[in-house]
């Protein structure tokens, strides 16, 4: 199959344990790079947690583009013009943060400069800020001090706490936000519909290509739904059983350069 465009997830995926590419895989997307596909950093991270791998790969230069926020942002990295961007109506702030609060899990957002929250020292948030190698700015009240427009909230603790707090929300926004696991400790809350399938959908109808010429790579709960869309699914080894019920083929895991294998047969049509 000719496939024109290749989604990426990032932590798991691209990156190994270390949060770093490989020089392998490095070689093995810029070769697809050459080779005319379109490369798409797919996570639920921030730009601010996505622009720095982005440009190790040179895609400012040699073109790509960074879907940031599970897809509620989209940026071309070469005209570094927005291509989608949706954020989190102001008024139901307060209700995320208070949930977090009435659960004893914790609320998080981000600014400019790296991770907001009223929680720095709690395990899950630290973790968080070390996916996306920013830092941490604790604030006394979350939803007061957040006065700009947000594309993202998490909610993150134990997998036991948040459950409760995640059919909270869901019942409580239905029909008004997203509001999703994406591991068992991290919870995603965005614009309504935000999920990494719609967003391809609408950077496909931006590149004027259809699904079939897209291959993702993932391993997280919040790729299933980007797995499915593709034209052709790839989970890493080390992915959730969930995402690799769902994938055509599971390649190695980040720690062996899966994606550099899956790029390699699947895209240059070589094999190792």
């Amino acid at each position: 199959m000719d496939y024109r465009v290749l989604a990426l997830d990032l932590d798991g995926t691209l990156t190994n344990s270390k949060k770093i590419i490989t020089e392998k895989t490095k070689t093995a997307v810029e070769k697809a790079i050459e080779k005319g596909v379109s490369i798409v950093l797919a996570s639920g991270r921030p730009v601010l947690g996505i622009r720095k791998l982005a440009d190790e790969l040179g895609l400012s230069e040699l073109g790509g583009y960074i879907l940031a926020y599970n897809g509620g942002h989209i940026i071309d990295c070469k005209t570094k013009k927005d291509i989608v961007r949706q954020t989190v109506p102001k008024e139901y702030f307060h209700e995320i943060c208070e949930c977090a609060r009435i659960f004893g899990v914790s609320a998080l957002t981000y600014d400019t400069h790296g991770v907001v929250t009223e929680c720095a020292d709690a395990s899950y948030v630290i973790k968080e800020a070390y996916n996306n190698t920013i830092p941490i700015r604790q604030v006394e009240s979350l939803e007061s001090f957040v006065d700009y427009d947000v594309t993202k909230f998490m909610i993150v603790g134990e997998a036991n706490e948040l459950k409760a707090a995640l059919k909270y929300l869901q019942d409580k926004f239905e029909k008004k936000l997203s509001v999703f696991l994406s591991e068992p400790y991290f919870m995603e809350i965005g614009p309504l519909g935000v999920e990494k399938a719609s967003a391809l959908a609408k950077l496909l109808e931006h590149l004027e290509t259809d699904r079939e010429h897209l291959m993702a790579c993932g391993d997280g709960l919040n790729d299933i739904p980007m797995l499915k869309y593709a034209g052709f699914a790839v989970a890493m080894e080390n992915a959730y059983p969930e995402t690799k019920a769902v994938a055509d083929f599971i390649t190695f895991s980040n720690e062996e350069d899966g994606v550099a294998y899956a790029i390699n047969r699947f895209i240059l049509g070589l094999e190792e």
